[in-house]
């Protein structure tokens, strides 16, 4: 049976979405609930999934174009199993070609890793099942094989850093290639410089901002020009709660199934000093501001597609543990691409840690429509006084981008105090004091 693949159906706020790539091509034998192809949108990157097992027929839609709900994006045959082997066995020479010609290469330019040939096409389909969409188009654009670029992303994927770098590198590589023939005719004796001539290797990469990137690009450049933005700066004594994770972690991780991290600290405590200055907590509508009552806290999260912020509801009312095990699950999807948009959607209220990346002091943006934004940073061992005698303190940057329209400096300036006593005194935090 002949069954049309369509766009499935887009969030509410979502208008279209750009088919990224096809993970399958005509004749390719599938699998149901298989990924066909990756859509992706301002927020999320969604998948297609075959909808049984069988055939991929003819493809409706090219990778970079911009499609709709509804729209038709390839043509399926359903449990046409003669077919798919009468394709794979005509397609197995050429798709053995095809993978000993990056191993081939490889191995001339003395960059492949030993024993390289044997496995180069496993290899790379296995990669490539792994990448993101940035990476994947990185990859076909320029003709890549992916088996062949060191990965230093997490559980070994590949990052778009990874392949902007072995880019780089190749194209430096082929300068000094060039050097030793030159070499011969110079006269080491002649003492007169020559004009330097044209550097060898300057070249450039033009790549496409992902809908997220100009997503992203589009709300910082909203938030600078629509609110009126000031950031205070304050520290915090990590003592108590370093002393307090120490003692409960591994009774902690066992009653709960997820370590004792720092950002459940900084939740409970930004919720306690929300609830004592309600307007930091608040948005503006138009001439209204909107108190909210409830505390839906965003965490930023750095992915390779730039950065997310899922939101855990209703934060007041969640353990320790809850709020850890929700935002490793968070991370993880979002990592994985796998986020869905109503977890991007709404909040009150975020986080962003920019410590994890060695970032010392900064000036978050502000999550809009949301007043004000929470930056941690990174933790550094630091002399302090401490009841008149020098002590050497774990010690971390706070700093609070408000919106002036509606937050005065008095109340952001009391809020980052408040945050900074109920990390100092975690026991404040539990006996809501």
């Amino acid at each position: 049976m002949t069954i049309e693949i369509r766009v499935p159906q887009l969030p509410e706020s979502v208008a279209d979405a750009t088919l990224v790539a096809w993970h399958k091509q005509p004749g390719d034998a599938v699998k149901r609930d298989e990924n066909l192809a990756d859509l992706e949108t301002d927020k999320v990157v969604l998948e297609v999934p075959a909808p049984a097992n069988g055939v991929l027929k003819e493809l409706k839609i090219q990778g970079g174009t911009t499609v709709t709900s509804g729209q038709v994006l390839a043509i399926f045959e359903e449990g046409a199993a003669g077919a798919v082997s009468a394709t794979a066995a005509k397609s197995a020479p050429a798709e053995a070609a095809k993978a000993a010609a990056p191993a081939a290469a490889t191995a001339s330019s003395g960059a492949a890793r030993s024993g390289a040939n044997g496995g180069g096409a496993t290899a790379t389909a296995a990669d490539t099942s792994k990448l993101s969409p940035a990476v994947r188009r990185l990859i076909e654009e320029n003709k890549l094989d992916p088996s062949g670029i060191p990965a230093s992303g997490r559980d070994g994927r590949l990052t778009k850093a990874d392949v902007v770098e072995y880019m780089d590198k190749r194209a430096s590589g082929a300068a000094p290639a060039a050097a030793p023939a030159a070499a011969p005719a110079a006269k080491p004796a002649a003492p007169a410089a020559k004009p330097p001539g044209p550097r060898v290797g300057r070249t450039e990469q033009r790549v496409t901002m992902t809908r997220l990137r100009q997503r992203i690009a589009q709300r910082l450049v909203e938030a600078q020009s629509t609110q009126a933005l000031l950031t205070s700066f304050n520290e915090v004594d990590l003592t108590a709660v370093n002393e307090l994770r120490a003692k409960y972690k591994d009774r902690f991780e066992k009653a709960h199934g997820v370590k004792l991290g720092f950002m459940s600290f900084f939740v409970k405590a930004a919720i306690e000093a929300l609830k004592k200055f309600p307007v930091i907590n608040a948005s503006v509508d138009g001439n209204d501001i909107v108190y909210h009552e409830y505390y839906d806290i965003g965490v930023a999260v750095s992915t390779d597609r730039g950065l997310m912020v899922p939101v855990i509801r209703d934060a007041d009312l969640k353990s320790f543990g809850d709020i850890e095990k929700e935002i490793g699950v968070y991370a993880q999807k979002a990592r994985d691409g796998s986020i869905a948009i109503e977890d991007l959607t709404g909040g009150t209220f975020t986080i962003t840690n920019g410590g994890v990346f060695g970032s010392l002091m900064s000036t978050p943006i502000v999550n809009a429509p949301q007043s004000a934004i929470l930056g941690m940073h990174k933790i550094q061992e630091r002399p302090m006084v401490v009841n008149g005698e020098i002590r050497i303190r774990p010690m971390m940057y706070l700093a609070v981008t408000y919106d002036h329209r509606i937050i005065d400096g008095r109340e952001a300036v009391q809020f980052l105090v408040a945050i900074k006593e109920g990390l100092e005194d975690p026991g404040r935090m539990l006996l809501q004091i």
